[in-house]
C-alpha cells in the first residue's frame, strides 16, 4: 500500500503560466539551495568523508517527488509507493536499508534524511540528503566487509522511520542506532547535518512560494522538468540509433579469488525512447560487490551522461524519466535477491559509468570516451593512539579521469566532480600519520592525441600499531583506450616494512595489520587515452616531462624522443612516428589491451598476485 499524504488544504494547484524571468529566478533559486545544502553540510558535519570529501548527495523535489535540483535522480516516487504509513506535515524520514528503498541509497552506510514541505496546509515539496557515515557497525571496522554474505554483516540497517513525527524528536529510536556504531559522535554529527542541510533548503522552497505564490512556484517547477523533456528528447534523437549496440567491462574480482565479473548493457531506441538492457550481466557475487542499481537513479547517470557530454548547459532534472526503459535481470549483479551483501559496491558503481561512455559514443566517436571512472578507492585505519585513545579513518582516494574528446583527462581526481580530497595536514593532525608522498604516477594514463589522467601514489607512515583495510578496483582489468588511445596503468597496494621489504597486498583487503613505522604505497589507476597518440604535440609531450608527468622512457608512447629535460630531438621524433605508423595494426574504435586470458597468464609476474579464479557458474557457461 502505497503513503497516505495527509494534506490539511486539499485545493488542487492551479496551473499558471510562467514568463521566462520568473521561470530564470526560480531555476536559479533552486540551484542556490541545492549549493545551501553542500555549504550547510560541509560545516556541520564532523567525519574526514562528509566534511572534508564532499561524500553527501542532496536534492529537492516537487509536491510528486520527482527531482528538481540535485544529483542522484529521485527515489522518492518510488519509496512512497511502498512507505505504508503517512507523510505529514512536521515528519521527517530516515533509512538506510537499501531493500526498502529500491536502491536509492545503495549500501546501508549511506544514512537519508527526507522531509517533506508543507505550506498552508499543502505538500509543496520534498528535500533530502544522503551522506556516506564512517561507521555503522558489523564485523570489521567502517562497516564495509570485504568478505560478506549477506547484508546482516554490514552494519545496522535502519527502515524507513519517522526521525520526527509532528514536529516531535524520536530520542529513543536515535539512541539505539548510535549505539551500533564505533564512531557515535561523528555519526550524531553527520546526521545533525544532513537534516540541518535539508531544513535550509525546505526554508528556501517556502521563502520562493511566499513571494511568487504557491501556484506560481509549483507551476514554474513542472515548466523545468517539462523543459528538460523536450530538451532530453532531441538529445536522444540525434544521439542514439535504433540499431542495437552494446558493450561490456568488468569489475576484476571480489576480494575472495574470484573475477572478473561482467557487466554488460545493451542499449537501442524505440521511437523517442531509449532502451537500456542488462541481459548479459554476471549473476550476483556471494560477496559483497553487488550493486543494487535503482532504476531511476541509473536514469539520471544515462542523462547527466547525455546534457556533460552533449549540452552542458542543460538543468539535469527527472522530466526526462519517461523517455527511459531500463531493464535490469532479477539476481544479476546489478539487482541482487535479499539479503546479497552490498556494501562494496563502489566498483559496480564507477563501472557503469564507463559502460555509459563505450555506448554512446559507438555512433558518434567523436564524443567517446575513454574508461577511468572506474571505482572509488577507498583506506581505512584504526588502532589506539600513544594515549590509548581510538581513531579509525575513512578516506576516499582518487584514480586518474579518462581522455576525453575535449581534452586529456585531469590527472589523480574523483568519480564524483563534487568531491575534493582529505587534506594532507587534517590526516596528519587527526590520524597517527605522516603523508610522506602524494603524487601523480608518471606514464600511469593512457598514451593519445589526449591523456588519460594520471592515478596517485600517496604513501602513508603509520605511527602506531592497527589494522588497514583498502578497497579498489582496476588492478586486473586496466581502464581501455578509444580512438586509437591506449590503455590507462592499473592499480596496486604495496606495505613497505622498515627494514626496506616490500609486500604487495590485495586491492580489496580487510583488517589487514601494520605497524608502527610502516609504509602504505597506495597507488592508483590511470585512465585511458582518447585518439592517436603520434598525433599529440611533441612540445605538449615534453612539457610534460619536465612536469613529471611523463618520463622519457614514457614519451616513446607518443612517438617522441626526449632527454629528461623535456627537450626534444625533433629529427629523431619524425623517425620514430614514421616508424611506428608503419608496423602498428589500424587503430580500433577500443584498445582493451590483452584479452582476459593473457590478462590470466601474466598476472603474478605483472601485478605480484595471483589472477583471479573465473567462478564456477561462468566455468559452466563456457562449457556450454
Amino acid at each position: 500500500m502505497p503513503a497516505t499524504i495527509i494534506q490539511t488544504n486539499t485545493v488542487p494547484f492551479a496551473k499558471v503560466a510562467i514568463d521566462p524571468v520568473t521561470l530564470d529566478i526560480i531555476e536559479n533559486a533552486l540551484r542556490n539551495a541545492r549549493n545551501e545544502m553542500d555549504a550547510t553540510l560541509k560545516r556541520t558535519a564532523m567525519s574526514p568523508g562528509i566534511r572534508e570529501q564532499g561524500d553527501a548527495f542532496p536534492l529537492i523535489a516537487d509536491h510528486a517527488g520527482r527531482m528538481i535540483v540535485g544529483q542522484f535522480g529521485s527515489f522518492i516516487g518510488g519509496f512512497l509507493d511502498q512507505f505504508e504509513g503517512t507523510v505529514e506535515d512536521g515528519d521527517m524520514i530516515l533509512l538506510s536499508d537499501p531493500y526498502s528503498c529500491g536502491g536509492a541509497v545503495s549500501h546501508s552506510n549511506d544514512w537519508l534524511v527526507l522531509l517533506p514541505v508543507f505550506k498552508t496546509g499543502r505538500l509543496i515539496g520534498y528535500t533530502a540528503m544522503f551522506g556516506h557515515q564512517a561507521d555503522i557497525g558489523g564485523k570489521v571496522v567502517g562497516s564495509m566487509p570485504v568478505d560478506s554474505r549477506s547484508i546482516f554483516e554490514e552494519g545496522v540497517r535502519i527502515p524507513p522511520v519517522k526521525l520526527w513525527k509532528k514536529g516531535e524528536y524520536n530520542d529513543d529510536l536515535m539512541k539505539l542506532v548510535m549505539h551500533q556504531t564505533r564512531k557515535p559522535d561523528w555519526c550524531q554529527a553527520d546526521l545533525n547535518a544532513l537534516i540541518a542541510s535539508c531544513r535550509v533548503a525546505a526554508r528556501r522552497v517556502i521563502e520562493m512560494a511566499d513571494r511568487f505564490g504557491e501556484d506560481v512556484y509549483v507551476s514554474a517547477t513542472e515548466e523545468l522538468l517539462a523543459r528538460n523533456h523536450r530538451a532530453m528528447k532531441q538529445l536522444i534523437a540525434g544521439a542514439i540509433g535504433e540499431a542495437p549496440v552494446s558493450f561490456e567491462d568488468y569489475i576484476c574480482d571480489d576480494g575472495m579469488g574470484a573475477g572478473p565479473f561482467k557487466i554488460k548493457c545493451t542499449m537501442w531506441r524505440e521511437g523517442e525512447r531509449v532502451v537500456l538492457d542488462f541481459a548479459g550481466t554476471d549473476p550476483q557475487s556471494q560477496y559483497s560487490i553487488n550493486f543494487l542499481l535503482n532504476e531511476n537513479m541509473f536514469r539520471m547517470f544515462f542523462g547527466i551522461y547525455m546534457i556533460m557530454v552533449f549540452d552542458p548547459q542543460i538543468l539535469f532534472n527527472d522530466g526526462f524519466y519517461d523517455l527511459i526503459e531500463v531493464r535490469i535481470p532479477e539476481g544479476s549483479l546489478l539487482k541482487p535477491k535479499f539479503p546479497a551483501a552490498l556494501s562494496g559496491r563502489t566498483h559496480a558503481l564507477g563501472r557503469i559509468f564507463d559502460i555509459l561512455g563505450g555506448l554512446l559514443g559507438q555512433k558518434t566517436p567523436e564524443f567517446l570516451n575513454a574508461a577511468g571512472f572506474s571505482s572509488s578507492p577507498h583506506l581505512f585505519y584504526s588502532g589506539l593512539d600513544a594515549k590509548g585513545e581510538w581513531f579509525q579513518l575513512f578516506q576516499i582516494g582518487f584514480g586518474g579521469i579518462p581522455g576525453r574528446p575535449m581534452g586529456d583527462g585531469p590527472d589523480g581526481h574523483s568519480l564524483w566532480p563534487g568531491f575534493t580530497n582529505v587534506p594532507n595536514e587534517f590526516l596528519e593532525r587527526y590520524f597517527p600519520m605522516i603523508i610522506e608522498n602524494y603524487e601523480t604516477v608518471p606514464d600511469s594514463g593512457g598514451a593519445g592525441l589526449h591523456r588519460g589522467g594520471n592515478g596517485i601514489h600517496m604513501t602513508y607512515r603509520f605511527l602506531a600499531d592497527g589494522t588497514i583495510s583498502a578497497h579498489d578496483d582496476r588492478w586486473f582489468v586496466p581502464p581501455w583506450g578509444v580512438n586509437g588511445g591506449e590503455p590507462g596503468s592499473r592499480a596496486r597496494k604495496i606495505i613497505e616494512k622498515p627494514d626496506g621489504a616490500q609486500i604487495i597486498i590485495g586491492n580489496k583487503v580487510d583488517a589487514y595489520p601494520v605497524e608502527a613505522g610502516d609504509l602504505l604505497h597506495f597507488i592508483t589507476w590511470g585512465g585511458g587515452g582518447w585518439g592517436d597518440p603520434l598525433e599529440r604535440a611533441p612540445e605538449l609531450v615534453g612539457k610534460e616531462i619536465s612536469q613529471g608527468l611523463v618520463t622519457a622512457e614514457g614519451a616513446k608512447a607518443y612517438g617522441v624522443i626526449a632527454n629528461d629535460n623535456g627537450e626534444i630531438d625533433a629529427v629523431a621524433t619524425e623517425a620514430l612516428r614514421t616508424k611506428l605508423r608503419a608496423e602498428r595494426p589500424p587503430l580500433g574504435l577500443f584498445n582493451y589491451g590483452p584479452d582476459i586470458e593473457t590478462l590470466r597468464a601474466n598476472c603474478e609476474a605483472e601485478t605480484g598476485l595471483p589472477a583471479p579464479i573465473q567462478p564456477v557458474w561462468q566455468t559452466a557457461q563456457a562449457a556450454e
